[in-house]
């Protein structure tokens, strides 16, 4: 399991940075997708981060929602790739990318039914056969809602804890920008949410566009933590305790001592947690 502090993606811009000042993080995360080659500088790199932090891959290219049987070569490569570094976690999106053996470069939404329940059970089932590992689910950013919708999202993710047995991805930003576009209290998203079956925090940045209909944000991941989303994760680990937490930062990456600033902050709010249940074991 991923220690309960904060972690960074990591970019391999920054590993000089990184070795040279050995950073107090509980962990890194890695997209899969960048290390499914068989060696060069990437897995040198990995390698040495391995030596010293805990690891996560997160998955990109499952296409876990898709109407398509899983794309057995990516899962078999993917399940190399765990078996090489044997990462303390594996997680994917509830989302779908590609259709008709075509990539859509996208993590696109999928309607919450019960056929589309069944089909996205039955891909985290073969996953987790395959890997030999649970699986954790992260919840979408979301842009548009589907009419043929008759399960809350929140409803639908614990049902396939229910059915699977696999862990939650609890991404903050991306149920701040969901709600945010869909005009609904991410308070009230977290109150029904299976908070029990959260394994791993998610942290990132996004952009707002102003339409006529009102704000519009998008899950870019391109920008600090906002303060409203900083609001809702300490309230979170208020009730979960502390959990992994990644900050999240891919487009637009800037200087490493920026992005410790952000894990920082979330090591802080960790911290407060701990005191008060010290306090009150005390």
């Amino acid at each position: 399991m991923l220690p309960n502090s904060p972690g960074l993606g990591f970019k391999p811009e920054h590993f000089q940075a990184i070795a040279e000042t050995h950073p107090a993080l509980g962990f890194f995360e890695v997209h899969a997708e960048n290390y499914m080659g068989d060696g060069g500088m990437p897995h040198a790199m990995l390698t040495r981060l391995r030596a010293d932090y805990a690891i996560s891959v997160h998955g990109v290219g499952l296409s876990i929602g898709g109407p398509d049987p899983l794309n057995e070569d990516h899962l078999l490569r993917l399940k190399a790739l765990c078996d090489r570094y044997q990462p303390e976690s594996f997680s994917e999106h509830l989302a779908w990318a590609s259709h008709g053996g075509e990539w859509l470069h996208d993590l696109l939404p999928l309607p919450y039914t019960p056929e589309t329940l069944t089909l996205v059970a039955d891909h985290i089932d073969r996953v987790q056969e395959v890997l030999g590992r649970r699986m954790l689910l992260e919840n979408p950013a979301t842009y548009v809602l589907f009419e043929q919708s008759v399960i809350a999202e929140t409803e639908f993710l614990a049902e396939l804890v229910r059915r699977t047995g696999c862990g939650l991805l609890l991404d903050v930003n991306n149920v701040f920008v969901s709600c945010v576009n869909h005009r609904t209290d991410p308070r009230a998203y977290l109150d029904a949410f299976p908070l029990a079956a959260v394994k791993e925090l998610h942290l990132g940045g996004h952009s707002e566009e102003d339409l006529p209909s009102g704000p519009l944000l998008i899950d870019d991941h391109g920008a600090p933590v906002a303060d409203p989303v900083w609001a809702l994760y300490a309230e979170l680990v208020s009730r979960t305790g502390p959990l992994p937490s990644l900050i999240e930062w891919d487009n637009d990456v800037p200087a490493f001592p920026v992005l410790m600033a952000e894990a920082d902050r979330a090591a802080r709010i960790l911290g407060a947690i701990r005191g008060q249940a010290y306090a009150h074991a005390s």
